[in-house]
């Protein structure tokens, strides 16, 4: 069971936030649009978030990033009158009374879920139940309201079978019809699930179903198939979606599956002296998804509609589609202002950080559109 323990709630108070539907004209579509100028941003500050609550891979400001203009913009939806107000976080509670909300997936999904809590501590502070790195729970005492995070970087159950493999990150087992049990056996107790995975699938993996080798991804070896990470992202995502489905009558939810986070390196490859030096985002169509990435959120995309079509028991299935905006903000990331962990697994250098979120930052639109989502659901 998520468990809490339970000690006084921030009672800092802010006021009411107007919160207007994006939906003021016809055909509006919250997930297309671009980045215009907003002054009044950011909405927090490394300082105003509580200690612990950022990750410090994340928290570019401590660790000296100099520009501060990539803070203020948000997303502006496409088409007239149309808009995404910016996140209410009483709103947002209030809405979220006796309720769970769960981030399934990488350190991307952790990275959503970071955002979520300092925009919440504007008006209260959680307490923290299950401080482990990988998952976590925090609880909203005044509101019964509980935020947990598990980071299942494949959603699936894996296991590493080589610490190097074909392309020194490691070689993976994933089971791709077994949800990882450390958020499938929550799914009873959960209302509302953000599932999302991809950047993980690059690396080389052995691929089972029903127990049995069915093939892999760029694993290198004589007489097993490659049937490469598009499959093994798809058939994760599947199963994940599966047991979300409330076929069983474990899950009544909402289940909302973000699409693929697009990277911005530049000059070379992450492990290449790769970099992501821009200071303002890109202009609508001046950056577009491509390879991988494309093909990423386009079976994300089928897999959303086939998951739409069989939900049962009232269980709703959304699709939040952050690829579009996400694409222009390569001004975005860490870069090389972050915190640096020794990592066997990446041979103990030092990369640039082109993947994940700075915050405050860009990442933070995330939960406007959650919050205009679940409004409207």
């Amino acid at each position: 069971m998520l468990t809490t323990t339970t000690i006084p709630a921030d009672r800092r108070p802010l006021g009411s936030q107007s919160h207007t539907s994006a939906r003021r004209g016809e055909g509006c579509d919250i997930f297309r649009g671009d980045w215009v100028p907003d002054l009044d941003a950011p909405y927090y500050t490394n300082d105003t978030c509580p200690p612990g609550i950022i990750d410090e891979h994340y928290d570019c400001m401590r660790f000296g990033r100099p520009d501060l203009g990539f803070l203020q913009w948000r997303w502006q939806p496409a088409g007239d009158g149309c808009d995404l107000p910016r996140f209410d976080p009483l709103r947002f509670l209030a809405m979220m009374r006796g309720k769970t909300i769960a981030f399934v997936g990488d350190s991307l999904a952790r990275n959503h879920k970071d955002s979520l809590i300092c925009l919440l501590t504007r008006v209260r502070t959680p307490i923290t139940s299950w401080p482990r790195k990988k998952h976590t729970v925090y609880y909203y005492r005044e509101y019964n309201f509980t935020v947990a995070s598990f980071w299942v970087p494949y959603l699936v159950r894996h296991e590493m079978i080589d610490d190097d493999g074909p392309t020194h990150t490691g070689l993976w087992n994933l089971y791709l019809d077994e949800p990882e049990e450390v958020w499938a056996t929550h799914v009873a107790e959960l209302d509302y699930v953000v599932v999302s995975a991809s950047s993980w699938f690059y690396r080389p993996s052995m691929l089972y179903e029903a127990e049995q080798l069915v093939g892999c991804h760029y694993c290198q070896r004589p007489n097993v198939t490659d049937l490469t990470m598009r499959y093994a992202l798809r058939m994760a995502t599947r199963a994940a979606l599966r047991a979300l489905s409330g076929a069983d009558g474990r899950f009544r939810g909402t289940v909302l599956l973000r699409t693929v986070d697009p990277s911005h390196y530049e000059g070379g490859e992450w492990n290449k002296d790769g970099n992501c030096l821009r200071r303002a985002p890109h202009r609508r169509g001046e950056k577009m998804v491509e390879g991988f990435e494309l093909d990423f959120r386009a079976l994300q995309v089928e897999e959303f509609a086939a998951a739409e079509r069989a939900a049962a028991g009232g269980v709703r299935v959304m699709l939040m589609d952050t690829t579009e905006a996400m694409i222009l903000r390569a001004d975005a990331h860490p870069s090389k202002y972050r915190a640096w962990t020794p990592d066997p697994l990446m041979k103990n250098q030092v990369y640039s950080d082109c993947v994940h979120w700075c915050l405050p930052g860009a990442i933070d639109t995330w939960n406007d559109m959650l919050l205009h989502m679940l409004l409207n659901e």
